[in-house]
């Protein structure tokens, strides 16, 4: 027996990140024209942006719509492709080619349609010869999903150079051809308290478009820094809350009726293809959830502590969460100092599931890691309460 497990530990592969790519569509758009993008709600300016911004601390962000004509100029698709490309530019130096990566990972919140799958499509769009395509679904954590796929897919040995690529084109159902009129009673509760502005018009001024890819390969680079991943734990809470973050459903007495069952003239009623927030379940459960719950079990199993790591990425949707974070890491003891910190919120936007990705592109290509530096990844999601941390390491 014991031979046998060691046989099997030898086939086991180590899986790196070699090469990290990310797009942010068209010039970055700040505060002052948002609107002149996504278009007004009914004519008029949004009376709720301006706190929700003070609140989020977004200052820049991108949008798949070409400014000048207001017209979509990527789909979502042709966004992951374009990050994914990303990843060959440097055609001397790469370690291997488009062609012959053996496994594409492709997922989003929001695909372009139903169906066909999103990572068939994103293989459409590359026009790369055939290889293993495969999607995951979800919000925040599609994009950690896909990696878990391509992840275990090198481990087992099943592929030697796979792509994982996330996207997000929020702007598709951000638009303001897809709101009514805002509620008066809904806006004037913003003032007294923030945190009710997670519903339709506080996702208008979070969400935005980004995509970004890595190349997983079971050999690390010989020229640069590599990224080791030595771990990805994935925690699901939905036998515990309800859901808390959807689209195309309409959510009674705790539970989603599908928007198939809805009459057109309720679907339209109902905004059914935005993307709504129970604020109340958020509010009181994302991070004693995602952050206590989570990385208690996590930090046990996998014997961490803080003193583990030299960087914190942590994926928040908004600014207001920070310091609550950081809370949550006191209450588990767990607390990681804000120096150790890496976010580009501000600057890039929320992203949702291409969110990690573009955080990593900016810190391994701009040359920040140095060898032997430890990385922890935080990703929650409130669709059902969920959770993900990952643990790199720089080789």
């Amino acid at each position: 027996m014991e031979s046998t497990i060691k046989e099997l530990s030898s086939e086991i592969s180590n899986v790196y990140i070699n090469r990290i790519s990310s797009v942010l569509p068209n010039a970055p758009i700040g505060n002052a024209d948002m609107e002149l993008v996504l278009g007004m709600v009914g004519g008029k300016p949004s009376r709720a942006k301006s706190i929700i911004l003070r609140s989020n601390k977004i200052t820049s962000r991108h949008y798949g719509i070409d400014r000048e004509t207001g017209e979509f100029n990527y789909t979502n698709a042709s966004l992951a492709a374009e990050a994914v490309n990303g990843l060959f530019v440097d055609k001397s130096n790469a370690p291997i080619q488009l062609d012959e990566i053996d496994c594409l990972v492709a997922s989003t919140s929001l695909p372009d349609q139903s169906l066909p799958n999103h990572g068939v499509m994103v293989h459409g769009e590359l026009n790369n010869p055939p290889c293993e395509v495969i999607s995951t679904s979800g919000i925040c954590l599609c994009g950690v999903t896909a990696l878990k796929y391509g992840f275990l897919n090198i481990k087992s040995g099943e592929s030697k150079n796979t792509v994982v690529v996330a996207s997000e084109m929020a702007s598709n159902i951000m638009h303001a051809n897809n709101f009514e009129a805002e509620n008066k009673n809904k806006i004037e509760q913003l003032v007294k308290k923030p945190e009710v502005a997670f519903e339709k018009d506080f996702l208008r001024w979070m969400l935005s478009d980004g995509a970004g890819a890595v190349l997983l390969s079971n050999k690390k680079n010989t020229e640069r820094i590599s990224l080791k991943i030595d771990w990805i734990d994935i925690l699901s809470f939905a036998n515990q809350l309800e859901p808390c973050m959807y689209a195309g459903a309409e959510k009674k007495q705790g539970k989603l009726i599908s928007g198939t069952r809805l009459t057109s003239q309720q679907r339209e009623q109902e905004s059914i293809a935005t993307v709504k927030q129970d604020v109340k379940l958020l509010n009181e459960n994302i991070v004693k959830v995602s952050v206590e719950q989570a990385l208690t079990k996590i930090s046990e199993e996998r014997n961490i502590t803080p003193n583990d790591f030299d960087y914190f990425l942590p994926h928040y949707s908004s600014g207001y969460f920070r310091e609550r974070l950081y809370q949550g890491l006191k209450n588990i003891d767990f607390e990681i100092p804000y120096e150790k910190w890496f976010t580009n919120l501000s600057s890039k936007g929320n992203t949702g599931s291409a969110s990690i990705f573009i955080m990593l592109e900016e810190l391994y290509n701009n040359g920040t890691f140095k060898r032997g530096d430890r990385i922890l990844c935080y990703i929650p999601e409130s669709g059902r309460f969920s959770s993900a941390f990952i643990k790199l390491t720089a080789v």
